[in-house]
């Protein structure tokens, strides 16, 4: 079996904290039972590209059970946790290609090793994976039935693939589910980025000006989470709907341009590029920080702030002090990649639980539907999101009511008024 990983001795660490994640995990570990009797995976081969933590390892396991071969990489450079990776190859046979600080260089190999196994479905995070099959001539991946896809960044490259007439198989839009993004993003991101930043700084959020850039589900969590340790929270946005609920939800609404005088802790969670740039940079107080919560590291222009600096040096793991030629010093978290997944663990197992139930079952559904397919972005389908909803309500012990038949007659009916 081929892989590459930082060390095999890491296994029983990795093991443990898989275990701990699976105990946590009751919707996915319901459906690797019916997968382990049911096999209907038998045969695929499938290419993951996703963050390789616990969670992930879980996922893995149950497509496993469903009769399938996988094999895993990176979906970032920083945010693979290399006692997993061990844990995967050696006591679960899974290749694996992921180095926890992996240059871009060895990034890209480690794709096209994964790729190299000419899988039948891709399950990616970010839409790397998908972009280096579309790199590619078509008679290398045209074996592949579909994929599917795990956040907003992925989901935004591959609708203008889709757009441009270019996709090449269909993609199921995880991000979409409504089990997926109103839980994962919002709690998962919320309390995971909040961690990263504490696990980075130790430093204390009570009183402090902490600016959130972007009001989509990942920046609501992020807002709330702070608001709820006592900071002061600001709100940068440019879409006039999501400002004025950020306004009504409680939380300052400014311009970048404003909130860079007196924020003291940013974090970014828009999905695009150039967020913070240079002259904001020159507008920043000593001290301020600076993180990032979207998938890539382009919301804050790095290289502007390169330029702007006399000096560079990590003070803590996971810190970077830029000096500025004024003698101001900014803080960047974790070389600006998900600060999350670089300096904590991601998102807690209780709520990757759905995210990856919706994984799991959509590889299904691309398995069991492959003929009728068409090439484009599509949601996951409704009964599969409702059904993980309904499995995890019942793990949590919470009983909901049912429509009687009067109710169901009336809300399908136009005759019944005042």
């Amino acid at each position: 079996m081929n892989y590459d990983i930082k060390d095999i001795k890491l296994a029983k660490k990795g093991a443990l904290r898989i275990e701990w994640a699976e105990n946590n995990m009751p919707v996915l570990k319901l459906i690797a039972q019916r997968f382990k009797k049911e096999r209907p995976l038998k045969g695929l081969k499938i290419a993951a590209c996703l963050h390789v933590t616990t969670e992930t390892a879980a996922l893995m396991q149950v497509l496993k059970l469903g009769g399938a071969g996988a094999t895993v990489c990176a979906s970032n450079p920083l945010s693979t946790q290399d006692d997993v990776a061990a844990a995967l190859v050696k006591d679960l046979k899974i290749p694996v290609f992921a180095i926890k600080g992996e240059n871009n260089k060895t990034y890209y190999q480690h794709i096209k090793a994964v790729l190299s196994t000419r899988p039948d479905i891709t399950m990616d995070d970010g839409a790397d994976l998908v972009s280096a099959v579309h790199r590619t001539p078509y008679s290398v991946h045209e074996n592949i039935i579909g994929g599917t896809e795990e956040t907003t960044t992925g989901v935004i490259r591959l609708r203008a693939l889709a757009e441009e007439g270019k996709l090449r198989y269909p993609i199921i839009a995880v991000n979409d589910a409504q089990t997926k993004h109103l839980f994962d993003n919002r709690y998962g991101t919320g309390q995971s980025t909040i961690d990263g930043i504490i696990r980075a700084t130790n430093k204390l959020l009570a009183g402090a000006n902490f600016v959130v850039c972007g009001y989509g589900w990942c920046g609501r969590g992020v807002a709330m989470r702070a608001k709820g340790m006592a900071a002061k929270v600001i709100v940068v946005e440019v879409d006039p709907l999501r400002a004025l609920e950020a306004t009504m939800d409680g939380y300052e609404v400014m311009p970048i341009k404003e909130a860079a005088r007196i924020g003291e802790i940013f974090v970014t969670t828009t999905g695009d590029t150039s967020i913070i740039r240079r002259e904001h940079f020159l507008l920043m107080k000593d001290g301020a920080i600076l993180s990032n919560a979207g998938h890539f590291n382009v919301e804050i222009d790095i290289p502007a702030l390169e330029k702007l600096s006399k000096a560079k040096r990590r003070i803590r793991d996971f810190v970077d002090e830029y000096t500025l030629r004024g003698g101001r010093r900014i803080y960047l978290l974790g070389e600006g990649r998900l600060i999350n997944l670089a300096a904590a663990e991601g998102h807690p197992a209780q709520v990757m639980d759905m995210s990856f139930a919706n994984q799991a079952l959509s590889a299904e559904y691309i398995s069991k539907h492959r003929k009728e397919l068409k090439i484009n972005v599509f949601a996951v389908p409704e009964k599969i999101d409702r059904s993980i909803a309904d499995l995890k309500l019942k793990s949590m012990g919470i009983k909901i009511d049912s429509l009687t038949g009067q109710q169901k007659k009336y809300l399908a009916s136009w005759e019944l008024g005042t």
